[in-house]
């Protein structure tokens, strides 16, 4: 991506498979740009040390506050993004020092912190930002929906689920394949276990027997997730993998992680297929670069 004049990404994983990506990653892309999505909840200090030895352009936090981190990722010269799904939450992240800020919208797949469509959040947002630059997330898939967001206001669009259906990203083929087909996403809590949150899935075996009743999921399932968010932080990030390929639909113990390439097929309808709203209209999967180009109005969508 980062190759193509858009801003690559590497989303948390274990640190010492942080610093790997990111080593892989200046190889790849000499001398462009690379961000690091850290989640507040399972950050780590290491994450921030591997951050700043592997000489990142950026950091996103998401999720949660960690005024710490802010300090020591900027006073190591990297920008620190913070998305943000409300009013509040863009005050506490302009007080800890952000340097800028991501407007997320409910129609924004994957966890959610925003409380209105993206068309409300941005603007208020924008009116508490004291000049930093708001970036806009939330159903982006097109060239036509990043000038829409321009035309608002922000300063540039996040794009999830448009690369979420790149040839680079390792979402399971299956994965893929079901948001591609997608006529409709689903706010649940139903994947909470350890990570209790809203998020947006497309629905699966598992959201079709636990959701039915309710688009959260059952009151007995979201009680149990809502009691494990401290086990969810002590975990170590590669448990999420060995979980997600033991889930089974007919076993409400759903965590977060998602379908990744080389895990069975059947883990598909047993994890969270995070995707945004704006998956209706993504057509087909192609190489990041082409992606770019598509969402910047460079080349025509199929």
């Amino acid at each position: 991506m980062s190759n193509a004049d858009g801003l690559g990404t590497l989303g948390i994983m274990p640190p010492a498979q942080l610093a790997h990506e990111i080593r892989r990653f200046r190889e790849l892309a000499p001398g462009r740009p690379l961000a690091v999505n850290l989640l507040v909840p399972f950050l780590r200090r290491a994450h921030v040390r591997v951050c700043v030895e592997g000489d990142v352009d950026a950091v996103v936090l998401f999720f949660g506050f960690a005024a710490q981190a802010v300090a020591a990722l900027r006073n190591a010269g990297i920008m620190v993004l913070h998305q943000v799904g409300e009013v509040t939450e863009a005050r506490k992240a302009v007080a800890d020092g952000a340097d800028g800020l991501i407007a997320q919208g409910t129609e924004a797949g994957g966890h959610l912190r925003a409380v209105y469509p993206l068309r409300t959040a941005l603007p208020r947002i924008l009116s508490v930002a004291e000049g930093r630059p708001v970036l806009a997330a939330g159903g982006v898939s097109d060239a036509e929906g990043v000038r829409e967001l321009m035309d608002a206001g922000a300063d540039a669009a996040v794009a999830g689920t448009r690369f979420l259906l790149t040839e680079e990203c390792h979402a399971h083929p299956l994965y893929q394949a079901r948001v591609l087909g997608a006529r409709t996403t689903l706010q649940t809590e139903l994947f909470g276990f350890g990570w209790p949150a809203r998020h947006r899935v497309v629905p699966n075996a598992a959201t079709d027997r636990w959701c039915a009743s309710h688009p959260a999921g059952p009151r007995a399932v979201l009680a149990v997730n809502n009691r494990t968010p401290r086990l969810g932080s002590a975990v170590p990030l590669g448990a999420l993998r060995t979980m997600a390929v033991l889930q089974h639909p007919r076993a409400p113990l759903f965590g977060p992680g998602p379908a990744l390439r080389g895990m069975p097929e059947r883990v598909v309808d047993a994890t969270a297929l995070y995707a945004g709203q704006g998956a209706g209209q993504i057509r087909s999967v192609v190489p990041a670069a082409v992606a770019v180009r598509q969402l910047a109005g460079l080349a025509p969508t199929p």
